[in-house]
């Protein structure tokens, strides 16, 4: 168990982006101080008639003005994308800080030059960095952690991904044209790039969803699972429906349809660990993939506030730092509905999973 920090104020980069205001009221409702920070002082304005936050501004290119926008904060969340720009000056700025870092990234590559250029520093300084703490990265790594048991090594994980929808955001749609770098998926224990064209498969989801066209989509869970539980083989898929949308230039942005400002969007998603013949299953549902990030990065930082990151410093993904189950508890069946199944018929074909099988 770590040290708990008596600091509750959290540093948001991003803050006045889609997912960074849904953050930044996520810390508001668990009663934590907040920093904003953005890279344009235009755009902080909203956030000026609120008097339980600080407004700053930091350039990603200056050093001393993030090691301003960060002083006095006990963590600093990354929101700001790409996080091909952003990730590494602002984990500098903790670093110099000697406080936890946390981020959103969906960028495999970025998760991945974290790890290989600042795991070391990071061990070193005894600070926490946790990228794709979020729907992508995060999610997908707290399932495989929640239903494996960890006294052996991990086969197989095979995630599956359903939305009904997708609506970008701004931010997304600047990420995917800056974001060219070749997908990765898991093969022999390493990460090589996936097939041109990929691969599709169909996936049987629980109701009212049900059989649906899949193509490998592999993201930051990639990195995060291989990373954290090295299986053999790490598949990625998601259903082909709303990509027609993120290509879609049409598609408007998210709208929000609640009281809590989440879209309509609906989320299904499937985690299968195999090990030997042995596979279990944890099957996530909830609403609004950008919305339903802010609790889990912000249930992650408060628990490292509280010392509950098993006293491991460096680059770490949620299912390593923290109690799976735990934390997927935590979050509340409002924001994620979990159902376990400890009992799956593998495929004889390489040991996948057969997912028409699985009634959840």
């Amino acid at each position: 168990m770590g040290i708990a920090s008596e600091n509750k104020i959290v540093a948001v980069i991003g803050a006045a982006g889609h997912t960074g205001r849904f953050v930044v009221a996520e810390l508001k409702r668990r009663a934590l101080g907040v920093i904003v920070v953005g890279r344009d002082e235009r755009k902080l304005t909203p956030e000026a008639a609120s008097p339980d936050v600080t407004l700053r501004a930091a350039r990603m290119d200056d050093p001393a003005s993030l090691d301003a926008a960060v002083a006095g904060a006990a963590a600093v969340i990354n929101c700001a994308g790409p996080f091909m720009d952003t990730a590494i000056p602002v984990i500098d700025a903790a670093l110099r800080a000697g406080i936890p870092y946390l981020d959103v990234a969906a960028e495999q590559q970025t998760v991945q030059a974290i790890i290989a250029t600042r795991d070391a520093a990071a061990r070193h300084a005894g600070v926490v960095l946790l990228p794709a703490a979020a729907f992508y990265g995060g999610l997908a790594d707290l399932l495989a952690s929640a239903v494996h048991d960890g006294s052996e090594p991990v086969d197989e994980v095979t995630v599956a991904m359903f939305l009904d929808s997708w609506h970008p955001t701004s931010g997304t749609r600047v990420t995917g044209k800056r974001n060219t770098a070749k997908r990765l998926m898991q093969r022999q224990g390493r990460l090589e790039v996936i097939p041109d064209p990929a691969p599709t498969r169909h996936w049987n989801f629980p109701a009212p969803f049900g059989d649906q066209d899949m193509v490998m989509l592999p993201l930051t869970e990639m990195i995060t699972l291989a990373h954290h539980l090295r299986p053999d083989t790490i598949d990625s898929w998601i259903n082909l429906a709303p990509l027609r949308d993120l290509r879609d230039p049409a598609t408007p942005p998210p709208k929000a349809s609640d009281a809590q400002g989440r879209s309509a969007q609906l989320f299904v998603m499937d985690v299968l660990v195999r090990k030997g013949d042995q596979v279990r299953r944890a099957t996530a549902s909830g609403q609004d993939i950008y919305a339903v990030t802010a609790p889990i990065i912000v249930e992650a930082l408060e628990r490292l506030l509280a010392g509950e990151a098993r006293d491991k410093a460096g680059v770490r993904s949620l299912g390593d730092a923290f109690d799976a189950r735990a934390f997927l508890d935590a979050l509340g069946p409002d924001t994620v509905r979990v159902v376990y199944q400890d009992a799956v018929q593998p495929s004889p074909e390489r040991g996948a999973c057969r997912p028409g099988e699985w009634q959840g």
